[in-house]
């Protein structure tokens, strides 16, 4: 990993975090977080995982980005981030439990970490992934996260007052601060569910963090439903986008040994119910800009304070799961709908950039928001292949 392209990039003096890089990297790893728990808790439940599974799985993926950040920022002095896959998590809740359980899920899981090890570790394959047209691939994503954010509308006309509540905490907290819009509203969320149906702490059982291994399968369907499409989107929305939020702030690292390293977490953080562990693009842009350090050589700090902040939150993932389920999953899913509103809006508008490939980005979007796969094959990949073969027969007409 190069040092950060910067004219102020000089070795600072050994000495630690200012009080500026504490407080950027503890609001990353809140924003992080908090904005991404209920996609997160949602994606595994849907994937087949119980509660204690999910809470495992949360706890896996919060230490994994947490000692991944740590590592990567402590030795590169630059301030690379860490972040489970949320467009992932969509994915899972978009795409349901296969035949084969939690345990097959489990199983994809570990071949997409394989294979994000493998693009940073093989050209061509990295290469591959980055020649997927944009405007495909951000149908695709689109197309998974349409059907959460529609969950909103679906909470509001089942239980009118308490989804209300939490849109209009949303709405109202991201006209002053958008950071804090999805924390503000899943607050909002814990307060309605407590005030309407008092929950004690013996009827949530054990809080105590626990990892639970699960033993993984294999199947065809799993791999074209979860493995295949968990590595597009993961690399396509996030760890491109990550290494494109350090360019932006002067740094370049080489991206292969980061994308190995996202890989090589999220196959350790697999078998305990983590479902992918990426570059972190939203979250690395408050550790890497001037509000968090003014000297860009120390930026580094912040990130890994960021890096231990989530190892805390690890050790609280058992109460947050435990909360979360006992909650009516319509307000939850309100919650994760309302924080991928923005992400949703972006991959529209990136699916439709180029005018030259609306129509087969269009394609991709409603086979992947259909939701219907056959042969084995998911809605998202199907969208993916479908897109990609009307916009080949394109450039083939024109050719001819």
């Amino acid at each position: 990993m190069s040092s950060p392209q910067s004219s102020a990039s000089v070795p600072a003096p050994a000495r630690g975090p200012t009080f500026p890089a504490i407080a950027a990297g503890t609001l990353a790893a809140v924003v992080g977080f908090a904005s991404s728990l209920p996609v997160a808790l949602q994606g595994l439940i849907a994937a087949g995982a119980s509660q204690t599974q999910a809470a495992s799985g949360l706890m896996a993926l919060s230490f994994a980005m947490g000692i991944g950040t740590l590592w990567a920022s402590a030795r590169s002095r630059m301030p690379i981030s860490l972040a489970w896959s949320t467009p992932g998590a969509a994915l899972l809740a978009a795409q349901g439990v296969g035949a084969g359980g939690f345990a097959e899920s489990v199983g994809a899981f570990l071949v997409s970490g394989a294979l994000v090890v493998a693009a940073g570790s093989w050209r061509p394959l990295g290469r591959a992934v980055a020649a997927i047209p944009n405007p495909l691939a951000s149908a695709m994503l689109a197309g998974v996260l349409f059907g959460l954010c529609v969950a909103p509308v679906k909470a509001v006309a089942a239980m009118p007052l308490p989804a209300l509540a939490i849109v209009a905490a949303w709405a109202v907290t991201a006209r002053i601060n958008r950071l804090f819009a999805v924390p503000v509203a899943l607050v909002v969320a814990a307060i309605a569910f407590v005030a309407t149906s008092p929950v004690g702490l013996a009827q949530l059982g054990p809080l105590a963090p626990e990892a639970v291994l699960v033993v993984p399968s294999l199947s065809i369907h799993a791999l074209t439903t979860i493995a295949l499409p968990l590595f597009v989107v993961t690399m396509a929305s996030q760890n491109i986008p990550g290494i494109a939020v350090l360019a932006v702030n002067g740094y370049r690292p080489a991206p292969g040994p980061l994308f190995r390293l996202t890989g090589i977490f999220s196959i350790l953080a697999a078998p305990f119910g983590g479902h992918a562990v990426s570059l972190a693009a939203i979250t690395a842009a408050l550790c890497a800009g001037p509000d968090a350090e003014p000297d860009p050589a120390r930026r580094w700090w912040a990130a890994a304070v960021s890096g231990i902040v989530y190892c805390l939150f690890g050790l609280c993932a058992t109460a947050f799961a435990a909360f979360l389920t006992a909650a009516p999953p319509l307000l939850i899913q309100a919650v994760a709908g309302l924080a991928l509103i923005g992400s949703f809006a972006a991959a529209l508008t990136g699916a439709v950039a180029e005018k030259d490939k609306t129509e087969a980005a269009m394609i991709t979007f409603v086979i992947t928001a259909s939701g219907v796969g056959f042969l084995g094959i998911g809605g998202a990949l199907w969208g993916l292949l479908a897109g990609g073969a009307f916009l080949a027969l394109q450039r083939w007409r024109r050719v001819g």
